[in-house]
């Protein structure tokens, strides 16, 4: 167990700003946020309006996961052997140059329905690179003893994107289809030069050389761990069947009847709930019952999910996604803070690899999922099933998981 411990003690939530290396991390998480988000709705919305294919809308995640699926351990063991601030600037620089591409192809009007999932696919292999780097790196920069506020406020900057990023894209996408592409590309090269500027406090030095066990050594670690595991693998299960991202283009344009900017809309309202959590959070994180809150929070967000699939109304559909987006939030900060605290230093990379490839396999395998059925039932089946799904499997990991549903403190 690491050293790092979250205690009444520390430090108000604000302090943390004055910590020049947090600040700085802060606002590339922001950057990155908010190029993520705008890359979500602008390539949703061309994708449909070149094929309105719900199909091709769960492929749009399918590409991205599979680099995931491929690349995850050596991406864990990268993070761990390598200066994690340069392997997160290689990536973001990749992202980057793939807007541009996207950029120049819908300007001039060549990008074609392959050549998009293509370069989604190479975004899909820098992320997987990227996000267990980033995932540790938070650690060794902020104090000992404020990670739980840290995640906390770090994943309040990530909705504070979603809920801007979704809206800004939908609009300016409206006006003109390129322009999306030209933010987001200079959201990632801003956040590559930010990131020169972080000083680790606390580096990972290698002790061993490496070795094929150790590629491998995060998922023995999981394993090895039932919180840990129960904690990913909840996620997994219940955003690969709750999640209705893939299909919110659908209910903007046929069932809510609205344009991008209905889209945009779809997407923050998620955001807003998650920002109103994290931001209860940060100021006073969840010191007691922490397994029973997170069990709790995903059948909240099966429950709603449920709403959202039978909601005809645009207020009740985006009343719903807050609330989805609330419970996830929950489920988000106690993840994160169990995972970390729970990993040595020298482990966090691969552990943080094994974490990202469940997360991505719930989201984007989740949209695959969400598209497919949707093609064979229909959306609003699709979405009330997903929800229904979400409930039994909170409700079968309490029992499964026991160690996890009786953590009382994140310590």
């Amino acid at each position: 167990m690491s050293s790092e411990t979250i205690a009444t003690s520390t430090p108000p939530a604000n302090a943390l700003f004055a910590h020049r290396g947090f600040a700085l991390f802060f606002c590339v998480r922001g950057l990155t946020s908010f190029a993520y988000q705008i890359a979500a709705v602008a390539i949703g919305w061309q994708v449909y309006a070149l094929t309105h294919s719900a199909f091709d809308l769960g492929l749009i995640g399918l590409m991205q996961f599979l680099p995931v699926f491929f690349l995850t351990f050596f991406a864990g063991h990268a993070a761990d052997r390598y200066e994690r601030r340069r392997v997160v600037q290689l990536c973001q620089s990749i992202k980057a140059a793939v807007s541009v591409f996207f950029a120049c192809g819908t300007f001039m009007h060549w990008l074609t329905v392959p050549e998009i999932f293509a370069a989604v696919t190479l975004m899909g292999a820098a992320s997987a690179f990227e996000a267990p780097a980033m995932s540790a790196l938070l650690p060794g920069i902020v104090p000992t003893g404020t990670l739980q506020k840290a995640t906390a406020i770090t994943s309040s900057v990530f909705q504070m994107a979603t809920i801007i990023g979704p809206a800004l894209g939908g609009i300016v996408y409206a006006i003109s289809p390129g322009v999306p592409y030209v933010i987001m590309a200079s959201g990632w090269s801003i956040a590559v030069l930010l990131l020169g500027f972080i000083r680790v406090d606390r580096p990972v030095v290698p002790k061993e050389p490496p070795s094929f066990k150790d590629l491998f050594a995060g998922v023995g670690f999981v394993r090895r761990n039932p919180a840990i595991l129960g904690t990913i693998s909840l996620d997994l299960f219940a955003v690969l069947l709750g999640g209705a991202t893939a299909l919110l283009p659908i209910y903007a344009k046929d069932i809510l009847h609205t344009g991008p900017w209905g889209l945009g809309l779809l997407r923050g309202a998620p955001a807003i709930g998650a920002l109103l959590v994290s931001a209860v959070i940060a100021r006073y994180p969840l010191t007691r019952r922490t397994g029973r809150f997170m069990f709790e929070a995903v059948i909240l967000f099966g429950l709603a999910t449920i709403v959202f699939g039978i909601s005809r109304s645009v207020v009740l559909s985006v009343a719903a996604l807050a609330v989805m987006g609330g419970a996830d939030m929950v489920s988000v900060v106690i993840r994160l803070s169990l995972v970390q605290l729970r990993t040595p230093d020298a482990m966090r990379g691969r552990v943080g690899a094994v974490n990202f490839l469940f997360i991505n396999a719930s989201n984007q395998l989740g949209e695959f999922e969400s598209g497919f059925t949707a093609a064979l039932f229909g959306a609003v089946p699709a979405v009330i099933l997903g929800g229904i799904g979400t409930v039994a499997v909170a409700l079968l990991w309490m029992r499964l998981f026991p160690t996890l549903r009786d953590v009382d403190r994140l310590e």
